[in-house]
C-alpha cells in the first residue's frame, strides 16, 4: 500500500513522513519506524503498530480504534485528543507522551502502566473504563 508516495508496510522507515489526514485503516506498520511522523487526524483504525517506534511522533486526533500498539514506544509522542477506545496498549512505553484529551475508553493497558505512567495518563479521558489485563 502506498500513501503520499510513502510504501506502508512491516518494518517501514516512514521516519519524518507527512501523513496528515491519511488513511491507514487495518494496516499493518508492525516493527515500523515512525520517529517524528505526522499523523495528524490520520485514520489508524484497526492498524497494527505492535513494536513500532513512535518517538516524537504528532497523532493529535488520530483515530487509533482498535488498533494494536503492544510494546509500541510512544516516548514523547503527541496524542493529544486522539481516539484510542479499544486499542491494546499492553507493554507500551509512554514516557512524557502529551496524552491530554486522549480517550481510552475499553482501552487494554497491563496493570504496571497505571502507576508507571500515571503522570502521561493522568491527562487522559475514560481512564476509568480502561481494562486492565496482563498479556497472554
Amino acid at each position: 500500500m502506498k500513501v503520499n508516495d510513502y510504501e506502508i508496510k512491516p518494518g517501514a522507515n516512514l521516519t519524518r513522513a507527512d501523513l496528515e489526514d491519511a488513511s491507514l485503516e487495518g494496516a499493518n506498520l508492525a516493527g515500523a519506524m515512525l520517529y517524528f511522523t505526522s499523523l495528524l487526524r490520520a485514520n489508524l483504525a484497526g492498524t497494527n503498530l505492535q513494536g513500532t517506534c513512535l518517538h516524537y511522533a504528532f497523532l493529535h486526533y488520530a483515530n487509533l480504534q482498535g488498533s494494536n500498539l503492544t510494546g509500541a514506544n510512544l516516548t514523547r509522542a503527541d496524542l493529544q485528543g486522539a481516539d484510542l477506545t479499544d486499542a491494546k496498549l499492553w507493554n507500551a512505553d509512554l514516557t512524557d507522551a502529551n496524552l491530554a484529551g486522549t480517550n481510552l475508553q475499553a482501552a487494554i493497558l497491563s496493570p504496571d502502566m497505571i502507576w508507571k505512567f500515571s503522570k502521561e495518563l493522568s491527562e487522559a479521558k475514560n481512564l476509568d473504563k480502561v481494562v486492565l489485563k496482563v498479556q497472554q
